[in-house]
């Protein structure tokens, strides 16, 4: 009799789609097809029962079909490495000026940062030297050079952009402390200044 046979290939195909195949849904399907196509063509004895037992399985093979077994994960997207022999570049590590956007002349508050950033690296990539002339403004290009005059004593000091800040809203530009040494404003720490080009440019 045939009909053991196609129950045992059956299980078999449920089984191996259970554990993760996807071949064997492909397989189950073929082997549905054919188990209904060999009851509609008449098989002899006990059709009905027959019947009921073939839509049972097909039932059991749509509820197998829609969930994903427990055990298998879904799959994931790897990265490859580049091999080794391959020299990887380095990173550049200066970070893009965004686009110009204050305009000079340019007055506000003034405030310093020393020793807290000593050796630590600015947003261009350089290491801070409180000892430099340097400076950080939210917009100006790194590189620029900006004349700084205290509008409190007269003194001025040209310093270089080399990082972004300052972070407190009042404020317009952050010296180093060897800047804000020039300008008499250490002990202050915050003065009114103004920003302009420096003479020759």
């Amino acid at each position: 009799m045939l009909l053991p046979i196609y129950l045992e290939n059956y299980l078999f195909n449920v089984r191996v789609y259970l554990t993760g195949r996807r071949r064997s849904m492909q397989m189950a399907s073929v082997f549905s097809f054919s188990l209904l196509r060999f009851v509609v063509r008449g098989f002899s004895e006990k059709r009905v029962c027959l019947l009921t037992m073939c839509l049972a399985l097909l039932l059991f093979q749509g509820c197998a079909m829609l969930q994903r077994p427990s055990g298998i994960a879904a799959p994931t997207e790897t990265t490859t490495e580049p091999p080794p022999s391959q020299p990887v570049s380095p990173q550049p590590t200066a970070k893009k000026s965004p686009p110009v956007q204050a305009t000079l002349p340019q007055t506000g508050q003034a405030s310093w940062y020393g020793p807290q950033h000593q050796g630590k690296q600015t947003a261009n990539g350089t290491t801070y030297d409180q000892a430099a002339l340097t400076a950080a403004h939210r917009s100006l290009p790194f590189g620029s050079k900006v004349k700084v005059t205290n509008l409190a004593n007269g003194k001025s000091v040209e310093v270089e952009i080399n990082d972004r800040g300052p972070f407190t809203e009042n404020r317009i530009i952050d010296l180093s402390e060897a800047a804000a040494k020039t300008l008499g404003m250490l002990e202050s720490g915050t003065a009114t200044v103004r920003l302009e080009l420096p003479s020759g440019q």
